[in-house]
């Protein structure tokens, strides 16, 4: 007994030696930030994602000044990312709402600045990679499922009901269509190199529930960017794309998204995109630009709800005029060009520009099928998303993580791809 209390306590005093405290908070950001990832679609989490994302900050802030970790901001995104938040932060001293634009420029620019670079230096490898795409899947999936149950079967709304039309608090249907197609390619991805079975059939079930989830939202724009994604997608491989694309298209013709379609009525097409409001939303914007062309309103994104739009109106064209005004740039190139001005929409093109370039030099050179395919796939998550945001506003925390995740896991692939190639040349 004398001797295993001895060995016990040998064995403690090891333990408390070997322990590394540092060790234990770098291990504890992927965890935190893996939470916060996971609870982004889901409203009312509002304080989980807040107490992940600033324990985050303070746990690397003392890894940095401790020097217990090597913290890189080298990116190809750093120079055409500081280009955009310079001008943001310039914007704030000529804004029309001051104080919105200096709330706005901390919580929808500055915050995810960091969170991309908390995300690029401790994901950077691939299972740390595929952690996260894995993560997002599963939150996607349980989302779109558990509001579609919700929603239909315990508040027994209509089938013909739209799913995000308050529905949820928080979210709207092209917020729900912004996560559906951002989980849709990821796991389309794990599909193609994933062989173990019970992974393959519960990416089958995930995706046959977001893209479900996705048509009961309504938003054709949602299944604009899916069809335009998956064309991307499956460039290489025709057959498969052709499946895909059959199979969307009668699972669309069978759901309520058919109503708002209009298949193989050119005339009627033709009509609804003419007297879209969205259409008219624009021309009011760019009535705005006008007299803003520059500078813009401010970084704010309430300064635009704030104008005197009736008067801005007035010099629209009457068949575009707005019956009632709809007080937000339906349209993210819009958006950025009314609050930052043209500059500001050159530094955000500045920022897509070497987005794509990375992700083409990836498809072309990477060093295996495995970043080639995490390379399409992420550019076709771009893509989705980018042309949900030519038709609803995506300007809110949700949705802007989906853009810094996408931006981040793209990062993470450039620099695994730059470290084999480098050990090649060595």
């Amino acid at each position: 007994m004398v001797q295993m209390g001895n060995n016990i306590e040998l064995l403690m005093a090891k333990t408390k030696t070997n322990f590394n405290w540092f060790d234990l908070l770098i291990w504890s950001i992927p965890f935190l930030m893996g939470i916060f990832i996971f609870f982004n679609p889901f409203p009312h989490t509002t304080a989980i994602k807040e107490i992940c994302y600033y324990l985050s900050v303070i746990i690397v802030t003392i890894l940095i000044l401790s020097k217990k970790i090597d913290f890189t901001f080298k990116t190809p995104l750093l120079l055409p990312f500081g280009l955009f938040v310079s001008w943001a932060f310039l914007s704030i001293f000529f804004a029309l709402d001051k104080e919105n634009s200096i709330g706005d420029f901390y919580s929808h620019l500055i915050r995810y600045a960091i969170l991309y670079y908390i995300l690029i230096n401790f994901f950077n490898s691939e299972k740390h990679l595929l952690f996260l795409s894995w993560i997002i899947v599963i939150s996607s999936s349980v989302f779109t499922v558990g509001g579609i149950i919700y929603y239909y079967f315990i508040l027994g709304k209509s089938l013909l009901a739209t799913l995000g039309f308050n529905s949820f608090d928080q979210i709207s249907p092209n917020v729900v269509g912004v996560i559906a197609v951002f989980a849709i390619f990821l796991a389309l991805n794990h599909l193609r190199n994933d062989n173990h079975l019970y992974h393959r059939l519960f990416l089958a079930f995930s995706l046959l529930a977001l893209f479900i989830g996705l048509l009961m939202t309504q938003e054709r724009s949602s299944l604009l960017a899916i069809f335009l994604a998956v064309i991307f997608f499956f460039y290489k491989s025709k057959k498969r794309m052709f499946v895909f694309l059959i199979l969307m298209l009668m699972i669309s013709a069978i759901s309520p998204i058919k109503n708002r379609l209009h298949f193989f009525k050119p005339k009627e097409i033709y009509i609804n995109v003419r007297n879209d409001v969205r259409l008219k939303m624009n021309y009011l914007t760019l009535e705005v630009i006008k007299e803003h062309p520059i500078i813009g309103i401010g970084f704010g994104l309430q300064t635009y709800s704030k104008l005197d739009l009736e008067r801005y109106q007035k010099g629209v064209p009457k068949k575009y005029q707005q019956e009632k005004i709809v007080a937000d740039p339906h349209n993210i190139v819009l958006d950025i060009a009314v609050r930052l001005g043209i500059p500001g929409l050159a530094f955000f093109f500045y920022i897509i520009f070497i987005f794509l370039k990375i992700c083409r030099n990836i498809i072309r050179h990477g060093k295996d099928n495995f970043m080639k395919n995490w390379g399409r796939c992420l550019a076709a998550c771009f893509i989705a998303v980018f042309t949900i945001g030519l038709f609803h506003p995506v300007f809110s925390h949700m949705p802007e993580v989906v853009f810094c995740t996408i931006f981040s896991m793209t990062t993470i692939i450039w620099r695994l791809n730059n470290k084999h190639l480098s050990k090649n040349v060595a």
